[in-house]
């Protein structure tokens, strides 16, 4: 079974309390079996558009190329203003060539894959965001499981906080380890083999 995380950190660099969350969750799902791999969509050059491929200088092609190869998609995003990261809205803009086909009565291509949501960010605009996915997920094919959110909602990780990866990994084993875990076996029972 592989996965694929679509994290939309805006941080080019230095610690993102969304990206320790996306390697915790990697760890566990390496753990029972899952090959995960975490794509950094702010180390891509991807364009502005509604199509899979944009021409020169896109970086979305190869992307989705791996979300197509994956049972499991995972979006994770920060909340930014009560919404998802401007990289996730890319990705969902891009994946409307998707949803194009399947109104012109082709097969879903992500049909049979199930998605998880991780969210570092207020409860707000957590639920907010969740609702928006789910039914972005449900337009174009992807299976949303139940108990396949991990929304992690700690005054630590506020912007003007700095905590360690040692301490976001500490806090997510000791509050979020059993939703995690939970998360992971509704992937793998609803998962298409």
């Amino acid at each position: 079974m592989k996965a694929t995380i679509l994290l939309g950190t805006l941080k080019k660099t230095g610690l993102s309390n969304t990206e320790t969350l996306s390697e915790f969750l990697a760890g566990k799902m390496e753990k029972e079996g899952i090959t995960t791999e975490i794509v950094r969509l702010v180390d891509h050059a991807i364009l502005p558009g509604t199509c899979s491929d944009m021409g020169e200088g896109d970086g979305w092609p190869p992307i989705l190329e791996k979300v197509l190869a994956s049972d499991i998609v995972v979006f994770a995003t920060p909340i930014w203003w009560d919404s998802a990261s401007s990289l996730i809205q890319r990705v969902i803009e891009r994946l409307d060539e998707l949803h194009d086909e399947i109104l012109e009565g082709k097969p879903a291509r992500l049909e049979g894959k199930c998605a998880a949501i991780v969210i570092t960010g207020d409860s707000d605009g957590a639920q907010h965001v969740i609702g928006n996915l789910a039914n972005f997920f449900n337009a174009v094919g992807l299976l949303l499981p139940p108990y396949a959110t991990l929304s992690v909602l700690w005054e630590r990780q506020a912007k003007d906080r700095c905590p360690t990866r040692e301490e976001l990994m500490k806090k997510y084993e000791e509050d979020y380890g059993k939703t995690a875990d939970k998360l992971i076996e509704q992937l793998r029972k609803h998962a298409a083999p």
